[in-house]
C-alpha cells in the first residue's frame, strides 16, 4: 500500500491543484496580478497537468500491456484524444469566441504528428537501422480513413453553403458528424476484430514500455480516470494563460491550436519515439496514425455539438495556403509509407513539412 501511495503521489496533488484553482485560482489568473506571481501561478498549474497527462499514459499503457496490441495502442490513443477534445472544448468556453480554434487544433495535430513527429521518428530510426519496416496493410488502413475524413472535414467546408456567422448548413454538420462517427467505427472494428494482424509487425515485436510495477486492470482503470478528471477539471484554468499569453504576445490564434496539440501528444510523442528507437517502428505509426484518425473522427463531432448546444459559432474550412500544405502532407505520407519500408530521407522531408507549416502561421 505505501508503495503505491509512492508511486501515485501526483493524484492527491493534483486534487489539491484542483481545488486551489476552482477556489481562488481562476480568479487570481484573471485578476491583477504582478508578472512574478503570475507566471508562479502559471507554472504550477501546467506542472500539475502535465503530471496527470503522463500519468494517463502510464496507465493507459499499463493496460496496453495486460490486454495486449491492438487494444493496447487504441487505449493509449482513445485517451491521449480523450485529453484532446477536454481541451479544446475548455478552451472554446473560456475568454473571447475562437470560431477556429477547433479547426486550427485539428490541423496542428495532422501538421505536427505527420509531419513533425513522424519526421524526427523516421529520421533517428533511419540514422540508426538505415532502413525500417512496418505492416504495410496497417498503415493503408489508417490512411484510407484519414485522407477523406481530413478532406471532409478540413477543406470541403470551404465550398458549401454557410449562414450569416459563417457556419455551415445543419445538413453538412450532422453530415459530417455521422460521417466520422461511422467510419471510425468501421475502422475500429477492423482494428480489434476482422483484421487485427495489420497492426502487429511480426518481424519486429511490439513491447510496450511501461516505468512503474503492474496492478488489476481496476487498479489501472481507476487510476486511469482519476487522473483524467484531474485534466478535465483543471483545463479550463490551464485555457487562461494560454489565452493570455497568444493575446499579449500578439500572436496568430493558430498558435493556440498548435499549444493545445504539442501539451496533449507530448507523452505519446515520448513513447511512439523510444518504440522507433528499438526498432518497434509499427508500434510508433499505430501511436502517430491512431492520434491523426482519431483526433478528427472524435473532435469533429464533439465540437460540432458544443457550437451547437452553446450557440457558439465554428469554421473548419482550412485557408487556401494550409489547403496547400495539408494536400501536400497526405500525398507526402502516402509516398512515404507506400513500400514497407521507411529511411532518413523520407523523415527529412516530412520536417520540412512541418518547418514550412511554423513559417506560415506566423507570415
Amino acid at each position: 500500500m505505501l508503495n503505491v501511495l509512492k508511486q501515485e503521489y501526483k493524484l492527491p496533488l493534483g486534487i489539491v491543484a484542483v481545488l486551489f484553482f476552482k477556489l481562488i485560482g481562476d480568479s487570481l489568473l484573471t485578476g491583477e496580478l504582478s508578472q512574478f506571481t503570475y507566471i508562479m501561478i502559471t507554472a504550477v498549474l501546467f506542472y500539475a497537468v502535465m503530471s496527470a497527462i503522463f500519468s494517463v499514459v502510464r496507465h493507459s499503457d499499463a493496460l496496453a500491456i495486460k490486454l495486449g496490441d491492438p487494444y493496447g495502442t487504441l487505449i493509449l490513443t482513445l485517451s491521449v484524444v480523450l485529453l484532446e477534445v477536454i481541451m479544446v472544448s475548455s478552451v472554446m468556453l473560456t475568454g473571447e469566441s475562437n470560431p477556429f480554434l477547433a479547426r486550427d487544433t485539428m490541423f496542428a495535430v495532422v501538421m505536427a504528428v505527420l509531419n513533425g513527429f513522424v519526421g524526427i521518428t523516421l529520421l533517428i530510426g533511419g540514422m540508426k537501422y538505415h532502413t525500417q519496416t512496418y505492416n504495410l496493410d496497417g498503415i493503408k488502413a489508417y490512411l484510407v480513413a484519414i485522407i477523406p475524413l481530413s478532406l471532409l472535414c478540413l477543406v470541403l467546408p470551404n465550398f458549401t453553403s454557410m449562414d450569416s456567422l459563417g457556419n455551415m448548413s445543419t445538413s453538412l454538420t450532422w453530415t459530417l458528424v455521422l460521417a466520422s462517427i461511422a467510419l471510425y467505427a468501421v475502422f475500429l472494428f477492423i482494428q480489434t476484430r476482422s483484421h487485427t494482424d495489420y497492426f502487429i509487425d511480426a518481424d519486429n515485436e511490439d513491447h510496450h514500455e511501461h516505468h512503474g510495477p503492474l496492478h488489476s486492470n481496476i487498479f489501472h482503470t481507476i487510476m486511469l480516470v482519476s487522473y483524467l478528471m484531474v485534466v478535465i477539471l483543471l483545463a479550463k484554468s490551464l485555457a487562461i494563460p494560454i489565452n493570455d499569453g497568444i493575446t499579449e504576445m500578439g500572436a496568430p490564434a493558430a498558435l493556440g491550436g498548435l499549444i493545445v496539440a504539442l501539451i496533449i501528444l507530448a507523452p505519446e510523442a515520448v513513447g511512439a519515439v523510444k518504440a522507433a528507437v528499438t526498432n518497434q517502428l509499427q508500434r510508433a505509426m499505430n501511436l502517430f496514425f491512431g492520434s491523426v484518425l482519431a483526433t478528427i473522427a472524435l473532435t469533429v463531432p464533439a465540437v460540432l455539438l458544443i457550437s451547437g448546444v452553446m450557440n457558439e459559432p465554428i469554421q473548419l474550412g482550412l485557408a487556401p495556403a494550409e489547403m496547400v500544405l495539408l494536400g501536400a502532407t497526405l500525398l507526402m505520407t502516402s509516398v512515404s509509407f507506400s513500400s514497407g519500408r521507411t529511411n532518413s530521407l523520407n523523415g527529412a522531408t516530412h520536417l520540412i513539412l512541418f518547418f514550412a507549416y511554423i513559417i506560415l502561421m506566423f507570415d
